[in-house]
């Protein structure tokens, strides 16, 4: 019987290589998406296609979408990246790490993509638990996006197809999520993270997303494979 397919979202973070994992063990045939999007953590394609080569995805698109052109983020612009924040800090207010309307830009790309492929379920592994404040990763998101999905295009008004955005990590701790992850055989020594790696792509160890997966590493009892600077 031919596999239904889906649309994933891969980053090259832990939290994507999680959910691709997730995607194939759910018996999805796996079409991946990354962005180029002008970010300076450019490694984390690199990572991205690692994982993808090593769950076995059928497509694997690069997009390429300049959101360098507007800034307004650290991770699009010459903004610093914030280090060695408080657990407090983490989790309070919105971070200059934040990339105005990311995860909405993102989306609908995929929803695009989708459509295309008869892919109506997309996977993306936004987090409302071990995160650093950031407004697209929350349910009601998610939620209000679905809905939109069903008015933005010709399948949701022809009423023959359910759009479906698939969040299996939204309400897991990074600790959780790594299990799970090991659990389904995820290497995340292919997986990248830092918002602000060295020219080698070795991590900082200290940014915002460094702090948040060696804790979660930390807390699950697993010794992060990773090299740091």
């Amino acid at each position: 019987m031919e596999r239904k397919r889906a649309v994933i979202l891969v980053s090259g973070g832990l939290d994507s290589a999680t959910i691709l994992s997730i995607a194939a063990d759910a018996g999805f045939e796996l079409c991946a998406l990354s962005f180029d999007y002008g970010q300076r953590h450019r490694f984390e394609l690199q990572a991205a296609k690692r994982v993808c080569q090593a769950t076995g995805v059928s497509q694997h698109v690069v997009f390429p979408i300049n959101l360098s052109a507007f800034g307004g983020s650290a991770l699009t612009s010459d903004l610093p990246v914030p280090k060695d924040r408080e657990e407090t800090e983490l989790s309070s207010g919105i971070p200059v790490t934040y990339v105005p309307a990311r995860n909405t830009v993102f989306l609908s790309i995929a929803l695009a993509w989708g459509e295309v492929l008869g892919a109506y379920d997309i996977f993306i592994g936004v987090n409302a638990v071990d995160y650093s404040g950031y407004p697209d990763c929350r349910p009601e998101f998610i939620e209000g996006f679905e809905r939109l999905a069903g008015l933005a295009t010709r399948a949701g008004i022809e009423g023959d197809h359910h759009w479906k955005i698939h969040t299996p990590l939204i309400s897991l701790s990074k600790s959780a999520i790594i299990q799970r992850g090991l659990s389904l055989g995820v290497d995340y020594s292919l997986t990248h993270s830092c918002y602000d790696p060295d020219s080698l792509g070795r991590s900082c160890g200290r940014c915002d997303s460094c702090q948040l997966r060696l804790k979660g590493f930390a807390e699950a009892g697993v010794d992060d494979p990773l090299e740091y600077q």
